[in-house]
């Protein structure tokens, strides 16, 4: 029997029905498109029963549209993650909960820190809301806005482990900060995207000791798993099977890969297993 499953960041893009941008910087093209269509029939070969949709910051920007579509075609299968301005209101926070956004991105490794400087007030909406801050962080930022992000309260979901640096060690100050934030217990971690901190090709085994040091610090209570479909700017080609099966290996135990893959991100992020 295959074990149900979560995939806790996915993208949509639809630029026929839902033109992209015109200041965007990047335009997903190609197999970079991702229809609700498409992304349906994937999760339904490889018995993926919910997703976590991501506004991404390429093709829309700000622009919500494509995602709360998907949404809201879905019956409860998706939950998303909005992107809005740093100084989005509360009206607009409970508009977007209202339709199914559990929490707001903050692509930290895109943006930069400054860019995120003044979000304090955004958090605490996001707290009050019972929301999550999606936080995407590479390599050492996580140890510059830490302070603002604990200050706030707001529950915190880590994007692609954190993002460390592969050849930096598990030793490396944003990675250390990421794990010592596993003591708050309002925190949770995907373990997604290895491609994003590997030097290595797949099966990215460069990678793997930073999975590990999650488990541990986090346990399968607070880690996700997510294959950041449709893979936008890979450097090499990523399939969504051998994504599965990686993870099914590094992760030996199946008590904690059912909590992984199923049990935590059911808790969580709101999905109702009566409508899968």
């Amino acid at each position: 029997m295959v074990e149900p499953k979560v995939d806790c960041h996915v993208h949509v893009f639809d630029p026929e029905r839902f033109p992209y941008s015109a200041d965007t910087f990047y335009r997903p093209s190609g197999p970079e498109i991702g229809t609700a269509s498409q992304l349906a029939h994937l999760l339904d070969a490889h018995n993926i029963r919910h997703a976590l949709l991501v506004g991404p910051n390429s093709g829309y920007g700000l622009d919500n549209g494509c995602m709360l579509d998907a949404l809201s075609r879905s019956a409860g299968r998706y939950r998303g993650i909005a992107i809005v301005r740093n100084d989005a209101g509360m009206g607009e926070l409970q508009d977007l909960k209202s339709l199914g956004v559990i929490g707001i991105a903050f692509n930290v490794a895109l943006l930069g820190v400054d860019f995120y400087r003044d979000i304090g007030p955004l958090l605490g909406r996001l707290r009050e809301l019972e929301m999550w801050a999606q936080v995407q962080v590479e390599g050492d930022q996580l140890v510059d806005l830490k302070p603002v992000l604990i200050e706030s309260g707001v529950r915190l979901l880590f994007d692609h482990c954190g993002r460390p640096f592969p050849n930096a060690g598990l030793g490396q100050p944003g990675f250390v900060e990421l794990l010592a934030l596993a003591e708050t217990g309002r925190a949770c971690v995907k373990l997604s995207s290895l491609v994003k901190l590997s030097d290595m090709t797949f099966p990215h085994s460069d990678a793997w000791p930073f999975v590990r040091a999650l488990l541990d610090a986090y346990t399968p209570r607070a880690l996700v798993w997510a294959s950041d479909w449709p893979f936008l700017r890979s450097p090499e080609r990523i399939d969504y099977g051998p994504l599965l099966a990686l993870m099914e290996r590094l992760v030996s135990d199946a008590n904690a890969r059912r909590a992984i893959f199923w049990e935590t991100p059911m808790r969580l992020f709101g999905f109702n297993a009566s409508s899968t």
